[in-house]
């Protein structure tokens, strides 16, 4: 069982939600990264999801591509994150960490020699936006061999027969976006969220994350009613864009335990 599988059965065995916060590394500056990472688990997140900086982000709304761009600027890439990745280690070998990205760093460096590199740095799963299931069936099996989770994308626009590969191919968790849209958008409707969670289960045992559009403790635990767990991003980049360098810590770890107390209430 991969470290996000049992993070999450021992979530569901004491009935609480998985709390998994995103930040895209680099952002606001390298050196802060690995801080952020500590100060969201201090703050009680279950999961980190760790946003590989990437030129064109096809999946995000113009908060995480403002952040995508300042990473950048340090020229940030893949061989970063991973090391990004493994300073966290150092001091924590329990809470899972998903890389979250598009397929272009992947496959520049090549996916058999980035699942090895992942599995040293101790990565637990991947969202690649750009890798259907059906496209990458080799790819998924790779990662499981060694233990970490290929985690798909489903949409309000899911075909019962996109379900299905997702229920196939992915593992860890299944990543349900709340809207249709991008990253950061406004104005999630619970019930429709409620009924489209529940046609997926019908195919996909695994737990369900809602992200996309979640931006305060309210959504989080209204959202956490009908799904096992809620990502939460844009919101927390705009705290780190509001907040000067020197509070940046300790205002992302207030922000997600505000989001923690809810979700537990």
């Amino acid at each position: 069982m991969s470290r996000i599988q049992s993070t999450l059965a021992a979530l569901a065995a004491n009935n609480k939600k998985g709390l998994i916060p995103f930040i895209t590394a680099g952002d606001p500056s390298p050196d802060l990264t690995v801080p952020l990472m500590h100060a969201l688990v201090a703050g009680g997140a279950d999961i980190l999801e760790l946003g590989v900086p990437f030129s064109d982000p096809m999946a995000e709304g113009p908060v995480i591509q403002r952040a995508c761009e300042r990473a950048l600027k340090f020229n940030v890439g893949m061989h970063d994150v991973l090391g990004f990745v493994s300073e966290f280690r150092k001091t924590n070998s329990t809470t899972p960490v998903v890389l979250m990205g598009y397929a272009n760093p992947i496959e520049r460096m090549g996916q058999t020699a980035f699942i090895l590199a992942a599995k040293a740095a101790g990565v637990d799963g991947t969202i690649v936006v750009d890798y259907p299931p059906e496209e990458c069936e080799e790819f998924a099996a790779t990662l499981k061999a060694n233990d970490m989770d290929p985690i798909f994308l489903l949409a309000p626009t899911s075909t019962e027969e996109r379900i299905q590969q997702v229920a196939k191919f992915g593992s860890g968790f299944s990543y349900y976006v709340s809207l249709k849209g991008v990253t950061g958008a406004a104005n999630i409707d619970i019930e429709d969220v409620s009924q489209r969670i529940a046609a997926i289960r019908k195919y996909v045992k695994l737990p369900i994350g809602v992200g996309f559009g979640i931006r305060d403790a309210a959504t989080a635990k209204a959202v956490a009613a009908v799904s096992d767990a809620v990502v939460i991003g844009s919101r927390i980049i705009q705290e780190l864009e509001n907040t000067p360098r020197e509070q940046a810590v300790e205002a992302v770890r207030s922000f997600v335990a505000g989001i923690r107390k809810a979700l537990d209430e």
